[in-house]
């Protein structure tokens, strides 16, 4: 692999003092039933529907499993090592090949919120795409309501890079869509 070609290196795993950031499997279906995947609120902030069967939930992992047969296909289940649940997700939903560069997304259930797993699965996220898959920059969007996540984005050391106006129709209301940037030269651990 050369300084410009992208590590088709999949999800692996990736420890961090207190997540285990894995590929998902089809166990997982009770714990992200349980802690986040039907949450109306979390899943209202990540910008996604909730999932309130386990019929829905499998299809989703369903989803989120057939994409690791693509090397370039890099998604997480966020477990909390103490209690052993899949207390989120975590991915590089946008892998651009040729460009050098992965966009973040994340969500942590309500229950988990405000302990800095985000931010811990997010740098650890950031370093696995500098330092495996050879991303030269890390992007990540947020909706300027979203609070809590803009926090995350801060500690991870980001740089806004602007705001794209009136990008979404939620709830009645347009809303901005900010994007955030952190470059490989700039990452520090």
């Amino acid at each position: 692999m050369n300084d410009f070609e992208l590590n088709p290196c999949g999800s692996e795993e990736i420890n961090t003092d207190r997540l285990l950031l894995r590929k998902f499997t089809y166990e997982d279906t009770d714990s992200m039933m349980r802690n986040w995947v039907s949450d109306d609120d979390v899943q209202d902030k990540y910008g996604e529907p909730s999932y309130k069967t386990k019929e829905a939930v499998k299809g989703l992992l369903c989803k989120y499993i057939g994409g690791y047969e693509s090397p370039y296909y890099y998604r997480w289940a966020v477990i909390e090592k103490e209690s052993g649940e899949c207390i989120g997700q975590i991915a590089y939903f946008l892998v651009d090949r040729y460009n050098h560069f992965g966009e973040i997304e994340y969500c942590i259930g309500t229950g988990f919120q405000g302990k800095g797993y985000a931010t811990e699965a997010t740098k650890a996220v950031i370093g696995y795409g500098f330092e495996k898959i050879n991303l030269n920059k890390v992007q990540i969007c947020v909706r300027p309501s979203n609070i809590p996540s803009k926090k995350v984005i801060e500690k991870c050391n980001f740089t806004y890079e602007g705001t794209l106006r009136e990008y979404f129709f939620r709830h009645g209301a347009y809303e901005g869509r900010e994007f955030y940037s952190i470059l490989k030269s700039e990452f520090t651990k």
